[in-house]
């Protein structure tokens, strides 16, 4: 199998920065990559550092990821979309990843630059989380946080993090949720070459849940009405959960795994060439107002500020489920 080498920091971008950081940042990454293992984490086949004339040169070298970041998918470069089961499938590995991470271990790894571009495919389309070089321990015994610089990337980090410095578990489960997102618009998080009122990916989908007519409108176009109406409903509560202002709101990413591992099972049975029952057709205007009502709390939930609490068997429909 072919390796891939990239030049470390190429395509760092964050809150704050510098050359200085690098050989902390390299090293970081080399010791976590050399103590986990985990089929949703790349592997680290190798690396060297090397002293010359433009200075000490970092590499890292990964197994051969072929199908490139998750971003380089979602991006309009490529002439074709990520599949809707794919996208949803991306969404379970890159959760995997981050609940072995969080708990998966007798020690906790906070992730702290969790995006799309740091999600590689291999030939399989399996998603595995790359670039640890941002990555801190978890905060010891008896301690609620760990205290550091803010960095990262604009659009992904936890509001509580950029304001106080204080890096949690959860401060990764926000950047899951964005990311989740991601997956269902097809948008960056933050993105200057739109409108000025689309630009920061939130914001924009926040306006799109106070009417559930207007929730189709902010999946992906690319995916061509190839998708599941019903799971992109699902995911977009999971990543609304995610995104809850106080962080202890937040699920861990354990039960994070399981809702959208659900999701998933629930996706593969359905099929994912046509949508599932369009929200806009008048079948769904003939459903009841109590119906109505609870999908759009769901939806809301809480980025519009109204206090539920998201649990599993809300979902539990049909299929002899309880």
């Amino acid at each position: 199998m072919g390796k891939a080498i990239r030049p470390y920091l190429d395509t760092r971008k964050g809150f704050a920065h510098n050359l200085q950081n690098g050989h902390k940042e390299w090293v970081t990454e080399v010791n976590v990559l050399g103590v986990v293992k985990h089929p949703n984490l790349v592997n680290l086949v190798g690396y060297c550092a090397e002293d010359d004339e433009r200075g000490i040169q970092r590499l890292l070298i990964y197994e051969y990821m072929p199908n490139r970041s998750v971003l380089d998918h979602l991006s309009s470069r490529f002439q074709t979309s990520i599949p809707w089961v794919t996208r949803m499938k991306i969404a379970l590995d890159a959760a995997r990843g981050l609940t072995y991470l969080h708990e998966g271990m007798e020690f906790q790894i906070i992730f702290r630059d969790f995006k799309s571009s740091n999600i590689l495919l291999d030939d399989q389309w399996k998603a595995k989380l790359s670039d640890f070089g941002l990555a801190r321990l978890g905060p010891s015994d008896g301690l609620s946080h760990v205290s550091t610089a803010v960095v990262g990337t604009i659009g992904y980090a936890a509001p509580e993090y950029i304001l106080t410095g204080r890096l949690t578990t959860k401060s990764d489960v926000w950047s899951y949720g964005v990311f989740l997102y991601e997956l269902i618009t097809g948008r960056r998080p933050l993105d200057r070459n739109r409108p000025k009122n689309e630009q920061k990916l939130l914001k924009w989908v926040r306006q799109h849940l106070s009417d559930l007519k207007k929730f189709e409108l902010i999946l992906d176009p690319r995916l061509e009405g190839n998708y599941s109406i019903k799971s992109a409903q699902k995911l977009a509560a999971v990543a609304n959960h995610c995104l809850a202002r106080q962080a202890k709101a937040r699920p861990k990413m354990s039960e994070v795994l399981e809702m959208v591992s659900n999701i998933v099972e629930a996706t593969d049975i359905e099929s994912p060439q046509h949508p599932v029952e369009n929200i806009t057709t008048p079948k769904d205007a003939s459903k009841t107002t109590t119906e109505k009502e609870g999908t759009r709390r769901r939806l809301l939930d809480p980025l519009l500020g109204e206090r539920w609490w998201l649990r599993w068997r809300t979902w539990r429909s049909g299929n002899g489920e309880k």
